[in-house]
């Protein structure tokens, strides 16, 4: 499987109550029809973004997308929503550049840019669709390369801001920038579910901050241990299945 693609079963776990879709593991689960939430990343060729850049944008986008308008209620793509909340949350990265990113971006979805200024890599920039079927991708999203040029930060990151939601990733782990990005995905997903609706209007009416981040090995036993909504991996890609990836550090979750 390309560096860029996660495309199997994903499994989230969520301290959440027995309603919560990600702890739902139930037979006819898998055996309703399969979607998957499409996600493309920019990334030309002499100007790519920056890893953790990307990674932010990533989880940032699916939260735009799971709290938009359209999503909700009656709006255009909340029966696709539900359609995929109802089967395994897949996300599937895929990237483009030049035309095919101009194409992507003339498809129903939403634009996502990061916060890097320019300097000296471009702001990430992430565009989420709607959930297609796994097998029923547009012509435009299913030609686009899942292999490629891989993201590296440009130097050391800043510790992150206490204050604000930190998606923690797995230190055991070594994972593509596309694997990663379907992870913190995952995470800011479990997160999400498990806010209250004040707490998530807070959230949204702020811009999602959030901050994705490697923990060191003390750090990411105590969070394994800590309550907080945890991703496992189902092992289709990458990692082995029961990997845990990503800890959803939310501060309106600790306990």
């Amino acid at each position: 499987m390309s560096s860029y693609s996660t495309t199997a079963g994903d499994i989230p776990e969520s301290p959440g109550g027995t309603d919560d879709p990600f702890r739902d593991e139930r037979p006819d689960r898998d055996a309703a029809p399969q979607f998957v939430l499409p996600l493309v990343v920019r990334i030309e060729k002499t100007a790519p973004p920056a890893r953790t850049d990307a990674l932010e944008t990533a989880a940032r986008a699916v939260l735009v997308m799971l709290s938009d308008e359209r999503s909700l209620g009656d709006g255009e793509w909340a029966r696709a929503m539900r359609d995929w909340q109802d089967a395994r949350i897949r996300k599937v990265v895929r990237r483009a550049r030049g035309a095919e990113w101009r194409r992507a971006t003339e498809l129903p979805g939403i634009t996502v840019t990061g916060a890097t200024t320019g300097e000296p890599a471009p702001a990430a920039e992430v565009r989420v669709f709607p959930p297609v079927p796994l097998d029923g991708w547009p012509k435009e999203l299913a030609k686009l390369q899942v292999s490629g040029t891989d993201l590296d930060d440009p130097g050391p990151l800043p510790a992150p801001d206490p204050a604000q939601p930190v998606l923690w990733l797995s230190p055991d782990l070594d994972m593509s920038a596309g694997k990663a990005m379907a992870q913190v995905g995952h995470g800011a997903q479990l997160a999400w579910w498990e806010l209250s609706e004040t707490d998530r209007k807070t959230w949204r009416e702020a811009g999602f901050p959030l901050t994705v981040r490697t923990a060191d090995a003390e750090r990411w036993r105590q969070l394994v241990a800590s309550g907080l909504p945890l991703v496992r991996d189902a092992g289709f890609t990458e990692i082995a299945p029961g990997s845990c990836t990503v800890c959803a550090d939310h501060p309106a979750l600790r306990n």
